[in-house]
């Protein structure tokens, strides 16, 4: 599936008619020429969008629906995700408040409650969570493995997400499990070798946790370069815990995104300004973790495409909420409203190399979001608030208590 997975979707593509909704106070469209229009109207057809501009030239539909002045923007996508586990974690979260500093060794501690789950139980889990992200906006998401760590483990969890999602990335390289602890060049054979071709055909992406804890630049040029091999698109983890050359590693490997991105160098934005690679963002991760927040600000200036993401996973940043990651991006990051929904949006699709979501140009996927408020920048204005009116996925429009 394309985007996020949802009951009785197939029905619904196979009785799709025409829809407009008309009587829109403000509809982002990310277009070019008119990126945002005032008492609009926007008109969906066969899960596309064919037709936008003011409400008194709106044409005749099938089904008209009646904004009342909200607010109209594309679906969130959400580009960096772990939701394929079992377990909880939030003690360490409580450490951390008290003053306990992040560990990425912890982990483990989530490899070895998953590696009990059975499919079912990690398959329900997944599901709730995406089902979060829906109530509060998200279409699109992307969905890591990496609590697995064993070749069954590792394959069965990108089975089992992409039944949810196309965007399924294999990280087997997250960090060493135990078992292996003392031999590292024995895991990274493993992860390039048994494990990636159990994974591949299940993966769209391959990643690596390039940082402290985890794994080093020359390991990660070997795990990356199998992934290519088999056809897989590029990401990284790179400069959580400390500035190192994993963000320019991620340039020069053509990485289609490198997330985190605390601790950055001058050279760092250099590099990533002169690219195609987006920095994602992740500031449900300093939020949890009492890490400086990036200077977003500092990146848009230097002319880099910039990702905000949820990062949703149990250790580090249990939020799967894009709306929250919007409003700690323009208290704390230095973006306005507008660039952190853009970020938020298109940011996401430009950082999974889509070019039919994040925006609402003709011809884009007809995944959009009502909001109940005139304006997106209530997304910041009101953190906390469930501000989600209606969803629409494929030109399909529900509300949203209704999934």
């Amino acid at each position: 599936m394309t985007e996020m997975a949802h009951p009785g979707a197939a029905a619904r593509a196979a009785a799709m008619t025409s829809t407009v909704v008309e009587n829109i106070g403000l509809l982002l469209t990310h277009d070019l020429e008119r990126p945002e229009i005032t008492d609009a109207a926007i008109v969906f057809e066969a899960g596309r969008v064919v037709w936008w501009g003011s409400t008194a030239e709106a044409p005749a539909a099938d089904t008209r629906v009646d904004a009342a002045g909200r607010c109209v923007l594309p679906g969130f996508v959400d580009s960096h995700s772990h939701i394929m586990f079992a377990g909880d974690r939030s003690d360490e979260f409580e450490a951390r408040m008290a003053g306990r500093p992040y560990e990425a060794g912890g982990i483990r501690r989530t490899v070895a409650l998953s590696r009990e789950a059975t499919d079912e139980q990690l398959l329900a889990n997944a599901t709730s969570l995406v089902g979060e992200m829906r109530r509060q906006g998200t279409t699109t998401v992307e969905i890591k493995s990496g609590y697995g760590l064993s070749v069954h483990d590792e394959a069965r969890m990108l089975r089992l997400a992409s039944t949810l999602t196309e965007e399924t990335t294999f990280l087997g390289a997250h960090i060493v499990p135990e078992e292996f602890a003392h031999d590292h060049d024995a895991y990274v054979r493993l992860v390039t070798g048994e494990m990636l071709e159990a994974c591949a055909p299940h993966s769209r992406w391959i990643d690596v946790f390039c940082d402290t804890g985890a794994f080093s630049e020359e390991e990660t040029r070997v795990i990356i370069a199998a992934g290519k091999a088999r056809g897989l698109g590029i990401r990284l983890h790179g400069a959580q815990l400390q500035e190192s050359g994993a963000v320019q590693l991620a340039v020069e490997l053509g990485a289609a995104s490198v997330d985190h991105c605390t601790y950055l160098s001058a050279a760092d934005v250099d590099a990533l300004a002169g690219s195609d690679t987006v920095a994602g963002l992740l500031p449900g991760v300093e939020f949890s973790t009492h890490q400086p927040y990036v200077d977003a600000r500092r990146l848009l200036d230097a002319g880099v495409t910039v990702a905000l993401a949820s990062d949703c996973n149990p250790g580090s940043s249990f939020t799967s909420s894009l709306p929250f990651c919007i409003a700690l991006a323009v208290r704390d990051m230095g973006m306005t409203p507008a660039e952190a929904v853009t970020a938020a949006t298109l940011g996401g699709a430009h950082s999974l190399r889509r070019e039919d979501v994040g925006h609402l140009r003709l011809g884009a996927r007809a995944n959009a979001q009502i909001l109940d408020a005139p304006h997106y920048r209530h997304l910041a204005y009101r953190p906390g608030v469930p501000l989600l009116h209606r969803v629409i996925v494929d030109g399909q429009i529900e509300a949203a208590e209704c999934f």
